[in-house]
């Protein structure tokens, strides 16, 4: 009964040290008496007991790794208190067991040490409009090394950047005269486009009036022509009915009454002048004589028309 219990002990703990289940996105390194044999894959696996040994085991996920903050002087002489994030995956598990001794520490290290030289290479101001560019040149500068590390460094992102009080103070400064500097300017483009918009208005409108003072005088002149025309048509037709009537029986005794008539009150005006010396003709036998010319007159008006 004992050796049964003891041979079930043991081979419990040769299935236990046999069999090994390697977790997904995860990587075991094997050792074979103390060499390295091989790296698990996820799933099942079998060792031999007592003589592979599984040494080292590895995340492949993505592995965000916080970098310390630290002090770095840039191009300008400029203190510059900078904090990053490193995100990194292990790629060669074999490498990254062997490659170094912690490759946490070396790829912390080693990401100090480039941002520190690529800040150095930039002036204050371009360290703050420039950040993608820092990120990329650090990664570069990480991923070269860690290759031998069997780490692969996706990307470093800055998440603080800190100058000193008084470059902060005068940082601030420079920017609010910027603003107000942009506001003046603002102003002064406003109050010119209000000039211009009042000097375009002005003119339009003068435009404006004299074209309908000009229309206007156009319109004036042609009424004047129409009512020039009108009169002229009239006095025409009047005249023409004034012939025609002469034309008719009884015209030319017409005439001669509407002539005696008119020579008649054309006396009495004079006559009713005080002012006025009237001189009456001895012989009233002129005055028929002066209608009889008037006569003569329309006869001979008359007789080319007939």
């Amino acid at each position: 009964m004992e050796i049964a219990l003891v041979l079930f002990v043991i081979a419990a703990i040769f299935v236990v040290r046999a069999i090994k289940v390697v977790p997904q996105q995860n990587a075991w390194v094997v050792e074979r008496l103390g060499k390295y044999h091989a790296a698990l894959t996820p799933g099942l696996n079998f060792l031999i007991p007592f003589v592979d040994k599984v040494a080292y085991k590895h995340s492949l996920k993505e592995i965000p790794l916080d970098v310390p903050s630290q002090v770095c002087i840039t191009r300008d002489n400029t203190q510059l208190q900078v904090d990053g994030i490193l995100y990194f995956q292990v790629t060669d598990p074999m490498r990254a067991s062997y490659g170094s001794s912690n490759y946490i520490v070396a790829v912390t290290q080693l990401a100090q040490t480039s941002l520190r030289s690529v800040i150095g290479k930039l002036e204050l101001d371009k360290t703050f409009e420039e950040r993608d560019i820092i990120n990329a040149q650090v990664v570069q500068a990480i991923d070269e090394a860690a290759l031998n590390w069997g780490v692969k460094v996706l990307r470093y992102e800055i998440k603080d950047l800190t100058p000193p009080k008084e470059i902060l103070h005068a940082m601030q400064a420079q920017i609010t005269a910027e603003r107000e500097k942009r506001a003046l300017i603002a102003a002064s483009e406003g109050r010119r486009q209000e000039q211009i918009n009042i000097a375009t208005g002005e003119r339009e409108a003068f435009i404006a009036r004299s074209e309908g003072e000009k229309q206007a005088a156009i319109n004036q002149a042609q009424g004047e022509a129409a009512a020039i025309t009108a009169v002229a048509d009239a006095t025409a037709m009047a005249i023409e009915r004034i012939a025609a009537a002469i034309r008719q029986p009884g015209g030319e005794q017409a005439v001669q009454l509407k002539v005696a008539e008119r020579a008649v009150d054309a006396y009495s005006k004079v006559a009713s002048d005080a002012t006025t010396t009237l001189i009456v003709p001895s012989n009233m036998t002129e005055v028929s004589a002066l209608i009889g010319s008037a006569m003569k007159m329309v006869q001979g008006t008359r007789t080319p028309a007939g």
